[in-house]
């Protein structure tokens, strides 16, 4: 069977601000995920999946429902495998495969997502064993939940709590163990079908508001684009190959570069007085921005953070967080920050 041809993300039109929050997570899963609130049409698991598909295929133990990684993770796989009583001595041997978008159905339950008792082994064998659950099968890839806003609020914690710390805990019939669940975590959500609870909205690293093209120029582009992709998908994707290995290569380079961006003292400043400014209630807001704004400058090729830097984070970062009245739009809040972005450029 044909595998179906993925549209390439630097083929989508606008969307600039959600294609960026999309690229900084996956450079750096640390900054727990992005959401993005938005009508329906506005490319997002177009971008989630175009994403995912141009990024360097991954060396993984052949049969491992924990996607680990050979080299770094080889004493966890033994470790697993000793506990859960997995077949073969030793370990397995590796291959090599495409990033994976685990997508998050809708009704998903705790059992689902953590894992859950494999009764039937248990029942045959008289030995207790877990079923790996969704975040295992995310595990150094992309886990997609789109309307977020619909899934149980206990759900969407424990979704948010390996997203924050990288870990997965299961803990069923006496058996207590956990595994790595580093992954970039994505949820989509049309405000018009409800909101997520304060505590659950700051718990996303970023946020980002998208709505329909507005200009015919680009509507058109979008259109054209389309059709080239429908008629011939190969020839289309082929039109955009260096642009996506360009991509690609500098997304890889950002990762390599990370750990050795510095932060001077009084950009610490600028992120407070930023918080302080809209008002965000604890500190969380605060360490994404420093987060976010060290993934930006690794992503420009720079080691030291610049308050452009700063500024941009703060868009992403900030806008859910900001203490507001009920009834009071999210998006409302973008123009405070951007308010205090043009005054501190023009300082």
């Amino acid at each position: 069977m044909k595998k179906a041809s993925i549209y390439p993300f630097t083929a989508i039109v606008g969307q600039e601000k959600m294609k960026l929050a999309l690229i900084l997570n996956v450079i750096n899963p640390g900054l727990s995920g992005v959401l993005i609130r938005g009508e329906k049409g506005t490319a997002k698991s177009t971008a989630v999946r175009a994403l995912a598909d141009i990024l360097p295929e991954i060396a993984v133990y052949a049969d491992d429902p924990f996607q680990l990684a050979p080299e770094e993770e080889e004493a966890v796989y033994l470790e697993i495998a000793q506990l859960l009583n997995l077949s073969g001595d030793g370990v397995p041997p590796t291959k090599t495969r495409k990033v994976r978008v685990v997508e998050l159905p809708v009704g998903a339950t705790e059992d689902r997502v953590v894992g859950t008792m494999d009764l039937e082994h248990a029942l045959k064998k008289g030995e207790k064993r877990v079923e790996p659950g969704l975040l295992a099968a995310a595990h150094r890839g992309i886990l997609y939940v789109d309307e977020v806003n619909l899934l149980d609020d206990h759900v969407v914690d424990v979704l948010l709590d390996s997203a924050a710390m990288g870990v997965n805990s299961i803990e069923r019939e006496g058996v207590s163990f956990s595994h790595p669940a580093r992954f970039t975590l994505v949820g989509t959500m049309n405000p018009e079908e409800g909101e997520l609870r304060p505590q659950l909205l700051d718990r996303f690293g970023l946020c980002v508001n998208i709505e329909g093209i507005t200009g015919a120029d680009d509507r058109v582009a979008v259109m054209e684009r389309r059709a080239a992709f429908d008629d011939h998908p190969e020839d289309f994707i082929s039109q955009w190959t260096s642009e996506s290995e360009a991509l690609t290569e500098r997304i890889l380079a950002a990762k390599n570069l990370y750990s050795q961006v510095a932060v001077a003292r009084e950009r610490l400043y600028e992120i407070a007085q930023y918080c302080l400014d809209v008002g965000v209630d604890g500190h969380r807001g605060d360490i994404i921005i420093l987060k976010t704004a060290k993934t930006l400058a690794a992503y420009e090729g720079r080691t030291e953070v610049e308050s452009k830097d700063i500024q941009i984070a703060a868009e992403l970062a900030l806008p859910h967080r900001v203490r507001r009245q009920p009834l009071m739009e999210i998006a409302d809040n973008v123009e405070k920050l951007k308010s205090r972005r043009a005054v501190a450029g023009g300082q």
